[in-house]
């Protein structure tokens, strides 16, 4: 029986001739990822091991994102464990402010994540590089100490579902609704444990920020990974971004999957998750009047330039809601930078919205957007469960940026084309 794309990037870097599903496996690590919140853990069991230093200075990266620029005490203590550590073992990828940017979104446009890698985080949106064709996967801080210590981690070799994803999506679907659709469609635990594998001519039509959005919440479905084919689009991604060398992986023929989907991308509305699971999905014309007080656009999803843009291209000339709150994170300095350049930041400001430092604050109820009782966000972030992003009686509305440029000007939840 032949491999799926991610069992033969496992078995590559386990030195073995072909693995299968449910195989317990040693492979070689290309990069370790942490940040702020994780990597004190982590630091603190490699402290334990007493080992002598990390496997390799290059291939661990180090992001302050969740609470830097530092939001209180505890933040900065945890910042400062992790410099120090950084400093100590001279880490080449040590990103705070100034440098940094949400991990996600950092990593790729840094050229640290290459196809054919193996990647583990200790963060569970770390399958985000799934779209560049590498095998990248959350795990605990623990896994995280192990990784910097050794540069290997185990894994039990996932079986897969295939996603054949055909024809062009209309002009307000993107990533997020995609990958909404589809969650809604198998449900928080429909993939468990399982590689998500996206297939098919309509992936033609998705930019690679598309890609990144819809990898980057196959966990929201309980997969183990996400992951796309390598096209020319990757590969331009890639040698713009890089100049490291990649490794292209094909599911064999006769790959074995669990399950198969066929999804006609134009046929997809775009789509909201109500409270309070991703799973909760209704399509824009089925959301009925719904009131909010705050929108979100940003974080490792949906804080990219194709996300500011069409959110820009929304708000351009037009003012917020009186009673919303609209707030604006572009996910990297650079994506901040060029977004400035382009004078969609002035769009944003002049709409009544505020932009932020990139930061992934209100996505975890952190800071930059805490909500109180009884509010209502629409979101472009990833998890929408009870007290995410703040109080336990707040909702919280999973949507595209479109869905959420929309709303903010409405002050209930809407389309671009109800404008």
């Amino acid at each position: 029986m032949g491999m799926t794309m991610t069992q033969k990037i496992l078995a590559a870097h386990a030195g073995l001739e072909s693995v299968k599903a449910g195989q317990l496996i040693m492979a070689d690590l290309d990069l370790v990822l942490g940040n702020d919140i994780t990597s004190p853990v982590a630091i603190h069991e490699i402290e334990k091991m007493k080992v002598e230093g990390v496997f390799h200075k290059d291939k661990i990266a180090l992001v302050m994102d969740h609470f830097a620029p530092n939001k209180d005490i505890k933040s900065a203590q945890h910042c400062k464990c992790v410099r120090e550590f950084a400093c100590k073992n001279e880490i080449t990828n040590y990103f705070d402010v100034g440098q940094m940017g949400i991990e996600h979104a950092l990593l790729p446009e840094q050229g640290l994540t290459v196809a054919g890698d193996v990647i583990i985080g200790a963060d569970s949106h770390t399958c985000t590089y799934g779209a560049l064709g590498a095998f990248s996967t959350g795990v605990g801080s623990t896994d995280m100490a192990a990784g910097m210590a050794t540069g290997q981690a185990w894994f039990k070799v996932p079986s897969a579902i295939k996603f054949v994803l055909k024809n062009k999506p209309a002009k307000w679907v993107s990533g997020k609704d995609i990958i909404l659709h589809i969650i809604g469609m198998i449900g928080v635990d429909g993939a468990l444990y399982r590689s998500m594998e996206f297939v098919g001519d309509g992936i033609a039509y998705l930019s690679m920020d598309d890609r990144f959005t819809i990898a980057n919440m196959a966990i929201e479905a309980g997969g183990k990974n996400g992951i796309f084919p390598v096209d020319d689009l990757t590969r331009e991604y890639m040698k713009e971004h890089s100049k490291r060398p990649f490794v292209e992986y094909e599911a064999d023929e006769d790959a074995e999957y669990d399950e198969e989907y066929v999804i006609d991308l134009s046929q997809l509305k775009p789509t909201v998750a109500f409270p309070h699971l991703p799973e909760n999905t209704r399509t824009i014309d089925e959301v009925g009047d719904v009131t909010i007080d705050q929108v979100v656009i940003g974080s490792c999803t949906n804080g990219r330039m194709d996300d500011l843009r069409i959110a820009a291209d929304i708000l351009r000339g037009k003012k917020v809601a009186k009673n919303v709150r609209t707030i604006v994170i572009p996910a990297t300095q650079k994506i901040y930078l060029q977004a400035m350049e382009e004078g969609l930041l002035k769009d944003f400001i002049e709409a009544g919205a505020i932009v932020s430092t990139p930061t992934c604050g209100p996505c975890l109820g952190g800071y930059m957007g805490v909500l109180a009782e009884n509010e209502r966000c629409v979101s472009t972030t990833n998890r929408n469960f009870v007290g995410r992003m703040g109080h336990v009686d707040s909702e919280v509305y999973l949507a595209s940026p479109a869905v959420a440029a929309a709303s903010a000007i409405t002050g209930k939840i809407s389309g671009p084309d109800e404008l």
